[in-house]
Formats: C-alpha cells, sequence, structure tokens
C-alpha cells in the first residue's frame, strides 16, 4: 500500500483528496495546513508521496518542495494549485517535483499522476543507489591499485601477483579487500 501526505491549507480540500486517494487503496500517513508541518510530517513517515498545494501559510508548497526532494524524505513530490503560470511551473520544476496539477482536479487525473509520479520516484531512488553503488566500487578500486602499486613497487611482483596478494589476505583476514589495501598504505606509508 502505498502511503501518502497531503498538505494543503484549505481542510475541504485535503479531506476531498483523503477520501479519492483512499478509496483507491492508498494510506494517507498525514495531512497539514502548512509546508512546514508537510515537511515534518515526512521527516517522521516517508511517505511514498506527497501532494501539496503551492500557496500555503508559513512554507508555501515550492519551498517545502525543494525541502523535501534535498532531504529525500518522500519518493517523490505532486504539486497542486489554482495557478498555471510559467512562473509556478519553473519554480516546480527547480523544486524537483515529479508532477503539477492544476484545480480542481479529478479524480483519474489525480490517480494517473499519483501513478507516474510514485513510480518515476522509485527509478530515481535506484538510479541513486546504483550511483552511489558505483561511486563507493570506483573509491575501493582506487585504493586497491594504489596499495597493488606500492606491493609491485617493494616486492617486485606484477599486477596479478599483487592483486592476488591482496585477495588472499582479504579471505584469510575475513576482511573487505578494501580494508586490507587501506591498511597496507598504512604500513608503507609508517615505513617511509
Amino acid at each position: 500500500m502505498k502511503r501518502i501526505v497531503i498538505a494543503d491549507d484549505e481542510p475541504i480540500t485535503r479531506m476531498d483528496l483523503c477520501e479519492m486517494l483512499q478509496d483507491h487503496g492508498y494510506a494517507i500517513v498525514g495531512e497539514a495546513s502548512d509546508g512546514f508541518d508537510a515537511v515534518e510530517m515526512c521527516r517522521k513517515s516517508n511517505p511514498d508521496l506527497v501532494l501539496m498545494d503551492v500557496k500555503m501559510p508559513f512554507l508555501d508548497g515550492l519551498k517545502a518542495a525543494k525541502v523535501i526532494s534535498n532531504e529525500n524524505l518522500a519518493l517523490s513530490v505532486v504539486l497542486l494549485s489554482a495557478y498555471s503560470g510559467n512562473e509556478f511551473i519553473e519554480q516546480a520544476k527547480e523544486a524537483g517535483v515529479m508532477g503539477y496539477l492544476v484545480k480542481p482536479v479529478d479524480e483519474k487525473t489525480l490517480i494517473t499522476s499519483i501513478e507516474i509520479a510514485i513510480s518515476k520516484g522509485e527509478e530515481l531512488k535506484r538510479i541513486k543507489q546504483d550511483y552511489i553503488k558505483m561511486k563507493e566500487n570506483l573509491e575501493n578500486r582506487k585504493v586497491i591499485e594504489i596499495a597493488k602499486g606500492l606491493m609491485m613497487k617493494k616486492y617486485g611482483f606484477n599486477e596479478d601477483e599483487a592483486y592476488r596478494h591482496i585477495r588472499k589476505l582479504s579471505m584469510d583476514k575475513r576482511c573487505p579487500m578494501k580494508k586490507i589495501a587501506e591498511t597496507i598504505l598504512i604500513n608503507e606509508k609508517e615505513a617511509l
């Protein structure tokens, strides 16, 4: 069940949105009347989606969306607005939202937009996780390459022998190759 936070300063609008979404099997994990409360609810519940009005008191939907996106507090944000001017759309793009709906919104458009936004949010999350993993692998590889180079220079190993030596130490010590490589680097720096 997908989890949603709804933020709108109009209680009747929030109630209507809640009803529509619950009728389609979504769980409403929070309701807010301003952007500040919406951000706080996201920090607590980490929802799949935030459905938020642009014009709200204290912290508007655009600024709240930016905070939610920057802090990865929800998979996606869809903004609701009575305004469809280009300046709002540009600001929405900059805020990292996945959708922008102009009020009044019919149920079919709302549900379709939410499904697409959640799907794109999940895809973006996977891409971010893959990026982090690739970056980590690259960092590991750099450390291992430097350690191999030191071993080749110090012990006259060829590249394959140096790699096998690090890998064997890793298996013998039951420790990741990066940690072994870092230990080799620390050991060699102290020897200098």
